[in-house]
């Protein structure tokens, strides 16, 4: 055995990855590590360099290149294996050598790889007491990125909640306040509906708050079959109701729509055996009709055309004509 007064078991258990070479730079001894990588007989009596290809320095190939390089850090393959190591050789008395190889960085890849333990590096090395660290990181960092994600979902879903109707499910007036503007602002042409419920005071004043929401939960059910699913609809207030509908500017179709809805309510809601009887009045307004269109006199003008659709005898519905189409006294155009 080269080197030092060590026997096989005292070099192997401080060693566990060194190699031992005789003068003429054949193995004569290998760390148990070691010996686990190569999956297969020793390759004791075996030149060193046909196990093992030194990388760097460049130009060793044959022990007298090796011996030159004693004490340099080695960069070395296990050929046909792809593990790559550490290494520091050093002379021995007989004429050979004792090289102690290591993973370096590649440390985790290893571990993993060739399912090492504790057991395969000596006592002394700090490479255990990295691979706990790396663990212990990777926990806090996984930890991290779960409460990170459970975080973001808990704010999607108050902002979520922020803009819904609680009662209806629909978009409230926060929803309406947000949207409108930013429909506005891609300059893309819209309808505008406002509807306000007919009669809705009459059911909660006989049957209760309890019929009244049920009547609200139907009507947000209706409005949502009668408009697309690119239709923005809102809940802004007890009993009224926006609807955007982009890309929807024309009026014959808006008012087929808004016919649409106030037939659809006008059919008794049931509640509890007992039918419900309400209706709709709409007002509309165009975005075309504007110039430029702005949020808040668009929902003052939709609002007026509700209004002159109640005056009208309810279950209407009025397109709000801006002023800069008017004539002298027509405020409003009947649809």
């Amino acid at each position: 055995m080269p080197g030092a007064a060590l026997n096989q078991a005292a070099l192997s258990r401080m060693m566990p990855m060194h190699v031992g070479l005789d003068a003429a730079g054949k193995i004569t001894s290998m760390g148990p590590t070691l010996a686990k990588l190569i999956e297969g007989p020793l390759p004791l009596g075996v030149a060193f360099l046909k196990v093992f290809a030194v990388r760097r320095p460049a130009g060793i190939a044959a022990m007298q290149d090796l011996r030159a390089r004693a004490g340099v850090r080695l960069h070395v393959d296990l050929r046909g294996k792809g593990d790559t190591f550490r290494g520091l050789a050093m002379p021995t008395e007989d004429g050979g050598m004792l090289l102690n190889l290591s993973f370096g960085i590649r440390l985790i890849e290893a571990v993993r790889h060739h399912a090492l333990t504790d057991a395969d590096f000596a006592a002394t090395d700090m490479a255990v007491e990295m691979l706990y660290l790396v663990e212990v990181k990777q926990a806090v960092m996984t930890e991290l990125r779960r409460l990170n994600l459970s975080l973001l979902g808990a704010k999607a879903t108050a902002e979520e909640q922020a803009l819904t109707d609680t009662l209806t499910g629909l978009r409230n007036r926060r929803a309406l306040e947000v949207s409108l503007p930013a429909l506005i602002g891609q300059g893309v042409a819209f309808g505008l509906m406002h509807i306000d419920l007919d009669y809705f005071k009459q059911v909660n004043d006989s049957l209760g708050h309890a019929a009244g929401d049920e009547v609200l939960r139907e009507v947000a059910k209706a409005l949502v079959v009668e408009t697309r699913a690119s239709d923005m609809v809102a809940r802004v207030g007890g009993d009224e109701f926006v609807v955007l509908l982009p890309g929807l500017s024309d009026a014959v179709r808006l008012t087929q729509i808004a016919r649409r809805i106030i037939e659809r309510l006008t059919q008794p809601i049931d509640f509890e055996g007992t039918p419900c009887r309400i209706s709709a009045s709409i007002g509309l307004t165009i975005s075309t009709a504007y110039d430029p269109p702005e949020a808040e006199r668009m929902l003052s003008d939709a609002d007026a055309a509700l209004y002159a659709s109640k005056r009208a005898g309810r279950a209407q519905a009025q397109f709000y004509k801006p002023p800069v189409y008017q004539t002298p006294g027509d405020d409003l155009l009947s649809a």
